[in-house]
């Protein structure tokens, strides 16, 4: 059976009779009966977050370590050590604080992680150009073709992949193999840290039967009842309806649902899959009813939501507001603009007027802005000649990346940015 090792990449015909790798004496070996063949992988970052705070402070190694709101907010991500404490992302922090009271609380560094995210992406597209990101540390490579120019399998490359990404960036990698994207994005979850693990064809339908539903792709909360209620709660139950039954049940999704039920998912990787939307917000220490401030703090996230727009080449065609009250109910508002933008002045008038129609006296906790309905920036911000303002802010805001490009950030600021106007 076709063994690799996953810390030397030496391939093997067989698991050798020690249990570890003649080369290097590594435990840590794979075998798989379809590894010469798999070529579709899902790579994700290990606790992603944690562990480039972990990187950057060594002090922080053997300490459980939680991104989010330092008082207040939410848990962003957590290292492995929370974790077994039952931290968990999306957690209110105060929670995750009862349930891990000595762990080091850390602001998110959102620019930072972006950076390490693409230091990583590079890495990936050193292998193989077919790779489709799903968010900053995670993306699926196609590795198919690949096997003459790296000199081996693609089991191979990925296990060497993933050591340059511990080696050169300082954080480690989990990956999954398998012949579609469903079931490698499965599989990468399996053996965390540091895990590889592989799905095969052939053992795939029986690796599936008994998994809850909620594994499938587009099963979320409200879906997961649904099939509850219809007294589905495995896979292999929902495998044994016909698609057809499916999609009179469930819609076009239950089409969708059938096919992932049998194993199969015919989506490509897609190099050039546009984001979905881009967003920012932040938690306050203290909640916040009235209005101006509320829209105080909505201004540096439109920057940074403008900045990142025009960082990715894009233009948003909707602008969506986020508010989450002091007991946690989550209000969000969209507003499609009459043209996409990139500009954080009218990302911030947009968002600014939902403010003033939802902030009625409730104090919130939470505030966020999103671009959404994304567009080539090519056709964002037309000229208007109605509207005169909007090329003195697309002059500003290109002068104010000018001066920022040469000094940093703090160099300048509009005014609203630090009276709250």
């Amino acid at each position: 059976m076709p063994t690799l090792c996953r810390d030397c990449a030496e391939p093997l015909a067989a698991p050798p009779a020690s249990a570890r790798c003649p080369a290097c004496a590594s435990p840590r070996l794979l075998d798989h009966a379809e590894l010469d063949t798999l070529t579709l992988a899902h790579i994700d970052c290990d606790a992603f977050y944690a562990a480039v705070e972990k990187r950057d402070n060594p002090e922080l190694r053997d300490r459980p370590v939680i991104v989010g709101g330092l008082r207040r907010g939410v848990v962003m991500a957590c290292c492995y050590m929370a974790r077994i404490r039952g931290v968990r992302s999306a957690m209110p922090m105060f929670q995750a604080r009862k349930l891990c009271p000595d762990a080091v609380v850390i602001r998110p560094a959102l620019k930072k992680y972006r950076a390490v995210g693409r230091q990583v992406r590079t890495l990936m597209e050193e292998v193989t150009p077919l790779v489709e990101p799903l968010s900053v540390d995670e993306a699926f490579l196609d590795l198919s073709g690949t096997e003459s120019l790296h000199g081996g399998n693609a089991a191979r490359t990925l296990a060497r992949l993933v050591k340059r990404i511990e080696d050169e960036v300082g954080v480690t990698a989990s990956v999954g193999l398998s012949y579609n994207k469903f079931l490698a994005k499965v599989a990468s979850d399996l053996d965390k840290p540091r895990g590889f693990a592989v799905i095969g064809r052939a053992e795939a339908q029986a690796f599936l039967e008994g998994r809850p539903v909620g594994l499938l792709w587009g099963v979320g909360k409200v879906m997961n009842r649904r099939l509850a209620d219809d007294g589905i709660a495995t896979i292999g139950q929902l495998g044994s309806f016909d698609e057809a039954e499916l999609v009179r049940r469930y819609g076009a999704i239950g089409a969708r649902l059938a096919r992932f039920a049998r194993g199969e998912d015919s989506r490509r990787v897609d190099p050039n899959s546009p984001a979905k939307s881009i967003s920012s917000e932040t938690t306050f220490d203290a909640d916040i009813a009235e209005v101006d401030a509320l829209k105080a703090a909505l201004w540096p996230l439109c920057e940074e939501v403008a900045e990142r727009l025009r960082a990715a080449a894009l233009g948003a065609g909707a602008v969506t507001l986020k508010l989450k009250t002091a007991r946690f109910r989550l209000l969000t508002r969209s507003r499609t603009l009459d043209s996409p933008t990139q500009l954080a002045e009218v990302l911030y008038r947009t968002g600014a007027a939902l403010v003033e129609r939802e902030a009625r006296g409730t104090p919130f906790r939470l505030i966020g802005i999103g671009a959404g309905t994304l567009v080539p920036e090519d056709d964002a911000d037309p000229p208007d000649l109605v509207d005169g303002d909007k090329e003195r802010w697309a002059r500003l805001e290109k002068a104010m990346d000018e001066v920022r490009g040469r000094f940093g950030k703090p160099a300048i600021a509009k005014g609203r940015g630090w009276r709250g106007g």
